[in-house]
């Protein structure tokens, strides 16, 4: 055999040890994905109720301190398809009886972008009145939200609204902050893009299981606001 395809011969073993161990470890990362996956829903499945017209809450399940409902985005000035989902269902268990109050947890970060106050106004022109709408400027994130919720106003036993993919990591959050949570989730249609926002989902679940061990704190924390008042002074121009 000559010398050349001796040293050919002798870099395959090599290339194929890269290999294997670059699929081991591409392996282990999803497994360990998985199962931080499956710790956070396994862990919250237990806490969410389907209300509906047909299925509503039972006397014994209108206890609740408040309805948190998860900002989603805007389109323009309107709610996105997905926020306008979780703005009904909202609405839907406040007039079911379920809390006396609504915090409304979104994006006001810049000016001319106000998303809880769309939010606020969409419950409003839906008959809710406003003094028991709360608005929450600052939840710039779902973890950031459930902090303050807990933290900032002050919620024990909330009902949180949002989509069924998403209410695993609310309810995640919510346990280990502090809140004792009911998610009632709200899918009325399949989404676009929803192979998208579950895979973001997947990897936000494992980011934020490290922010509640790290205990870090939301972005801005501010001073406290009783639920139990008027939600009119939350209001920003």
């Amino acid at each position: 055999m000559s010398r050349k395809k001796m040293k050919q011969r002798g870099k395959h073993p090599i290339r194929k040890r890269i290999l294997l161990a670059g699929g081991a470890l591409a392996l282990f990362g999803c497994l360990c994905v998985l199962c931080l996956n499956l710790w956070v829903t396994l862990s919250s499945s237990g806490q969410i109720r389907e209300f509906t017209e047909k299925n509503p809450p039972a006397d014994s399940e209108k206890n609740h301190d408040c309805i948190v409902v998860l900002g989603a985005g805007l389109r323009g000035n309107e709610p996105s398809p997905m926020l306008k989902d979780r703005l009904e269902k909202g609405i839907f268990c406040y007039k079911q009886g379920l809390a006396p109050k609504i915090l409304m947890t979104g994006d006001h970060g810049r000016d001319g972008y106000n998303e809880v106050q769309v939010m606020k106004q969409y419950a409003v022109n839906a008959g809710v009145p406003s003094q028991d709408i709360f608005m929450d400027h600052a939840g710039f994130s779902t973890y950031d939200s459930m902090v303050r919720a807990h933290d900032i106003f002050g919620l024990k036993n909330p009902v949180v609204v949002t989509q069924k993919y998403h209410i695993y990591r609310a309810l995640f959050i919510g346990s280990h902050v502090g809140l004792d949570c009911t998610g009632v989730p709200t899918d009325y249609y399949k989404y676009g893009g929803q192979p998208y926002r579950t895979f973001r989902e997947y990897i936000a679940r494992c980011k934020d299981i490290g922010t509640v061990l790290l205990g870090t704190e939301p972005v801005y924390r501010g001073d406290p606001i009783s639920i139990t008042g008027n939600g009119d002074v939350t209001n920003e121009e």
